[in-house]
């Protein structure tokens, strides 16, 4: 079927729950269209990172989901959407912000072997971080219900990347917010981080997808080449299937289908580790589950 419908499940069920909270997203959706297509101007040429990869983050996030919709109450569903949007804001934050937020992010040892000012590069690393420094900062702009829903909202969209989800100070399973209900955040963190990493799809036509040290134009035609072959991604209750497109499996120039297919399979081997970690917070620490076991090609190039 691929990723091609919105069934906009949550939306409809936090408009059913709460319509303030509702109203609060779709205000907050609205101002923040402007920062989301930001990332352009520091990197023209990488993977999308606009409202639309939000909308995929959104459809992959319903399918994962599926029926335990139910079981989230208002304030999880409005902290989810709100991460599905808010979650790569770090992508597009200004020279004036970068330097602001620098500040308040622990780099560790990233410098030792880095240059300090490769302003692109940083962002790229640690925009998991600078998210969260934008969503604090722009406070004002968004209306966060509470200060409790802002700090949920900071953790999970720090959480799509890196940060220990099994870190049970960092991510309580109840966060308390105000009005009685709780926040479930490694449930809503896992989501987020699954979702983004499998919208890998060629919609996205990106140039770049995955940290790298340096861009060669051999590099820049595997990468096109790589996301080109993958025309969608199928969820099912048991796996995920890239669904390949042969005709791109071919020889172009330096790149030849065997290292084509080999890069696919590394494709293939971070899903699934970021699918087996998820899989394993939401086990451990939820009374959430994420059913799918496995990420697949078809047809199978190997």
């Amino acid at each position: 079927m691929g990723n091609t419908e919105h069934d906009f499940a949550m939306e409809r069920r936090l408009q059913k729950l709460d319509p303030v909270l509702h109203r609060n997203f779709t205000n907050a959706v609205f101002a923040i269209q402007y920062n989301l297509s930001n990332y352009k101007l520091i990197f023209p040429a990488f993977t999308d990172h606009t409202m639309l990869h939000s909308l995929s983050v959104i459809d992959f996030t319903n399918q994962l989901i599926g029926d335990q919709i139910d079981k989230l109450n208002a304030d999880e569903i409005y902290t989810l959407l709100m991460g599905c949007y808010f979650h790569d804001t770090g992508m597009g934050i200004t020279l004036k912000d970068f330097e602001r937020f620098c500040s308040n992010i622990e780099f560790g040892n990233y410098f030792e072997t880095h240059d300090r000012n490769d302003y692109p590069r940083i962002i790229r690393d640690f925009h998991h971080e600078f998210s969260g420094q934008f969503i604090r900062r722009y406070a004002g702009l968004f209306e966060y219900p509470s200060e409790e829903h802002m700090q949920a909202l900071i953790q999970i969209s720090r959480g799509h990347r890196r940060t220990d989800l099994f870190d049970e100070t960092a991510y309580p399973s109840a966060m308390k917010v105000p009005g009685g209900n709780t926040v479930c955040l490694p449930y809503l963190a896992a989501l987020i981080r699954l979702a983004d990493e499998i919208d890998v799809a060629a919609a996205r036509n990106p140039i770049l997808l995955y940290d790298i040290e340096a861009v060669t134009e051999e590099l820049a035609i595997l990468e096109n080449k790589k996301l080109k072959a993958v025309r969608y991604l199928d969820i099912t209750p048991e796996q995920f299937i890239l669904r390949l497109d042969t005709s791109e499996l071919t020889q172009i120039g330096p790149i030849s289908v065997s290292k084509l297919i080999s890069e696919l399979k590394k494709v293939v081997e971070k899903m699934q580790w970021t699918l087996d970690y998820c899989r394993e917070v939401v086990e451990k620490r939820t009374p959430f589950r994420i059913t799918q076991k496995k990420v697949v090609m078809d047809p199978d190039p190997s």
